[in-house]
């Protein structure tokens, strides 16, 4: 009669006598007389095997025990029982070492080339190549069987060149291969089944209208920079420009600075007492600084700067007017408390313009002096343009009085034309040259600081 293990079943007479079957068919002889054993054993009944489920139940069992009985066999020297003999080269887990390990890759295309995302990380020096139109990719990462030794190979559809480029990220391989033909695949590789591992990546796909549209943008916009670069010459006298400009801008911010400063300080020591001789003490200097002025038109005209022409020979020509005609020819003018302001206004502005100027010929740009220089022109070019109109309006009177720049057609016809005549007509043209000035200082600022439009499809 059988004897009766309880921990692992039943066990047949046979197995008393110390044999040692698999658990398995296949399986090498197992050291433990478990139910899968001894059911197998020559001379067992059948009546006396155990059922499927706790069949199923002492095979695990067993497994475990010679997991445990390994473990001491290395801790503590060993014990009796013989180990586990090599796997047969047609067994499962043979055939799971020798499986190739294919990673997840992902393509799409364009007219010109093909971008292919390798799904690994932590790749170092991945072995990528193209012989024969065929894509090898061998590398050590991380992908979905862990960390391993991953490759696969894809040819193509059509030829390709051999130079490849590659990108290595953290988590992926970027690899992109140029076509030798710039035209759409129906497909990637050869073979009309795809490969397992191979799935579109929607991230960079496109139809092949859109792509059409994407290559004739690029091709446009490459037509439209060689047509630029063809009308900028190249000037081999930028940086000669530059030093040029600079000390131009830096000598009439010197200037301005000047009159601005010194103005300020007899303002506060003499209060208004020093309305009535800023003519006297400022004048030196506005002469200068507004002589000087004429090289802002000629940098305009020559297109040494991107100044427009119309814009700077109405501020040059009023200013000039007034300092000149206005103002100097004429001493009742001189004393007069407007000349305080129109040199004031004027030089609060030029000393925020020059120095911006000056530091944009050295690639700098302060955004506090910008925002100056684009705002300060608000308020004070309309005050500005009113003292001067009340310059003139004061200075009509004294003309008439004394006929200065008066003068009489010739025969027949005798008439004297007063040069007060001509004053009244500029009281028109100052307010239209505050229109143009304005008009052109708004669109600067917009351009610098308005809101950028949106594109619309």
């Amino acid at each position: 009669m059988p004897s009766t293990d309880r921990s692992y079943g039943v066990r047949s007479a046979s197995s008393s006598q110390g044999a040692r079957t698999s658990c398995s068919p296949d399986g090498p002889p197992c050291p433990f007389r478990c139910a899968g054993a001894e059911r197998r054993e020559k001379g067992a009944d059948p009546r006396l095997w155990v059922p499927a489920r706790r069949r199923a139940h002492t095979e695990r069992r067993c497994q475990f025990l010679r997991l445990w009985h390994g473990w001491l066999s290395s801790c503590c020297g060993g014990l009796d029982t013989p180990p586990a003999p090599p796997q047969h080269p047609g067994s499962p887990a043979a055939a799971m070492q020798n499986q190739v390990l294919t990673p997840h890759v992902y393509w799409a295309q364009r007219h010109r080339e093909v971008y292919l995302r390798v799904e690994l990380s932590d790749v170092q020096h991945p072995d990528i190549s193209i012989t024969e139109n065929v894509l090898h990719f061998k590398a050590h990462g991380h992908g979905a069987k862990g960390d391993n030794v991953y490759e696969f190979h894809l040819e193509f559809l059509e030829p390709v060149k051999p130079q490849l480029t590659h990108k290595l990220t953290q988590r992926q391989v970027n690899i992109t291969v140029q076509k030798k033909e710039n035209h759409w695949w129906e497909r990637l590789t050869k073979q009309e089944k795809r490969p397992l591992f191979l799935a579109p990546d929607f991230d960079r796909w496109l139809d092949e209208s859109d792509a059409e549209m994407e290559l004739k943008a690029k091709e446009e916009e490459r037509i439209n920079k060689i047509r630029m670069e063809s009308r900028v010459p190249n000037d081999s006298f930028a940086n000669l420009k530059r030093g040029y400009l600079f000390m131009y801008n830096l000598v009439q911010f010197l200037g301005f600075s000047w009159i601005f400063v010194n103005m300020t300080v007899r303002l506060f020591i003499l209060g208004k007492d020093s309305f009535y001789d800023t003519f006297h003490t400022m004048a030196d200097m506005m002469y200068f600084c507004q002589m000087l002025a004429v090289v802002e038109i000629i940098n305009a005209l020559l297109r040494v700067t991107r100044s427009p022409v119309i814009p700077t020979l109405i501020q040059f020509f009023g200013r000039n007017i007034i300092l000149f005609v206005i103002i100097g020819s004429l001493e009742e003018m001189q004393s007069k408390a407007v000349v305080f302001f129109i040199f004031y206004l004027w030089s609060t502005i030029e000393i925020f313009r020059y120095p911006f100027y000056m530091l944009a010929c050295i690639d700098i740009d302060w955004k506090l002096l910008t925002w100056i220089r684009y705002s300060i022109w608000i308020p004070c070019y309309p005050l500005g343009c009113l003292a001067e109109a009340v310059s003139v309006i004061q200075s009509i009177p004294l003309f008439s009085e004394t006929g200065k720049f008066s003068f009489t057609l010739p025969y027949p016809l005798n008439i004297t034309v007063k040069f007060s005549f001509f004053l009244q007509i500029y009281l028109i043209i100052i307010f239209l040259g505050l229109f143009v000035n304005f008009r052109h200082l708004y669109k600067q600022r917009r351009r610098r600081y308005g809101p950028k439009k949106r594109k619309t499809n």
